[in-house]
């Protein structure tokens, strides 16, 4: 027992390990608990019938045609996931400079909705905003003269979001971070029927190396190139900015606003719930997942306790959700357990 006279009197009455001799008992003073309603499935879907592609950098993730797509959501929703989020890879011959097809009603992300909402009615679609998955530069906005322009960008971003809103999506969720558009995206939907359209804005998005899977999923990456989005992304080595952007996105009429990435960001997590007290979500963005699951390939972790694990250490720092990869896997084990 080493030297007692490091204690005051005897030996301490307080043994914190008798909470965690039993599972029971670890149950019992849990701090933290996950739950399959607090988990946002990502997704990607392509254009075909009964396709299912696989993403070669995130292993066990797929790009689905929209009929495979409401397969596995209705299996997702049975196994108690709330909301999915759904992302177009859009064919290399739609993609244009000014990203028009992503007014296109009887786009890739429209028809998913539809099929989506006709199939489970009572399952949460969320929509993307940007024009990355449209754009033939890869950029999340209009470009002229090789920058990515702002208030031109906001216009087509609102028409995008009054289409989505139109073929029935639940919460538009703008991740492009160009300034002012959730303001007018808000006026866009309330002056067409659609106040009551949810708004989850990707407030404190940075400007990360995580994002290169999701880039290859929806064929961006070659359109990107050697070029990146650093002058609207936010810089890593600021925090406090996250602030202002989410203070300005509530503001603006944000109901719930999100960090992106997920695990490297946790302080911003914290400080963004401390802060402001509203509805708070966490991405676990593609590089995230895709490492997690690598290393297990290798035989180097237990890539789906490390999964878990990184899902617990968003709820802990304050998030009400998470918007993941691994949603439905995360769902089935919280059943199971």
């Amino acid at each position: 027992m080493g030297n007692k006279s490091i204690f005051l009197g005897s030996y301490p009455t307080t043994r914190l390990r008798r909470n965690r001799q039993n599972i029971w008992g670890r149950n019992l003073v849990a701090e933290t608990t996950l739950l399959a309603s607090d988990l946002i499935w990502t997704t990607f879907v392509r254009e075909g019938n009964n396709i299912t592609e696989s993403v070669t950098s995130m292993p066990g993730v797929d790009c689905m045609s929209v009929d495979i797509l409401v397969e596995r959501a209705i299996e997702a929703y049975r196994n108690g996931i709330p909301a999915i989020a759904v992302f177009p890879k859009t064919p290399t011959q739609l993609k244009t400079p000014n990203a028009i097809e992503a007014l296109n009603p009887n786009n890739l992300v429209c028809t998913a909705v539809r099929a989506l909402k006709k199939s489970i009615p009572n399952l949460g679609v969320i929509c993307d905003v940007a024009l990355d998955p449209y754009s033939s530069h890869g950029q999340d906005g209009l470009v002229q003269n090789g920058y990515v322009v702002n208030d031109e960008t906001i216009e087509i971003l609102s028409k995008q979001a009054l289409v989505q809103a139109e073929a029935g999506c639940d919460i538009i969720a703008p991740s492009d971070m160009m300034d002012g558009r959730i303001g007018e995206i808000r006026q866009e939907l309330d002056a067409n029927g659609y106040k009551n359209v949810q708004l989850m804005a990707y407030s404190a998005k940075f400007a990360s190396a995580y994002y290169g899977p999701f880039r290859e999923a929806i064929g961006s990456a070659t359109n990107l190139g050697e070029a990146d989005k650093k002058t609207y992304q936010m810089d890593p080595r600021n925090s406090n900015e996250a602030l202002r952007e989410v203070a300005l996105d509530l503001e603006e009429g944000a109901d719930m606003v999100m960090v992106k990435p997920g695990m490297p960001y946790l302080d911003i997590v914290y400080r963004i719930k401390n802060t402001f007290a509203v509805p708070t979500y966490v991405y676990q963005v593609s590089g995230e997942y895709a490492m997690i699951k690598a290393a297990g390939e290798k035989g180097w972790i237990n890539s789906d306790e490390a999964l878990m694990e990184s899902l617990l250490s968003f709820k802990r720092a304050g998030a009400d959700g998470i918007l993941t990869y691994w949603a439905v896997e995360a769902a089935k084990k919280i059943t199971n357990n």
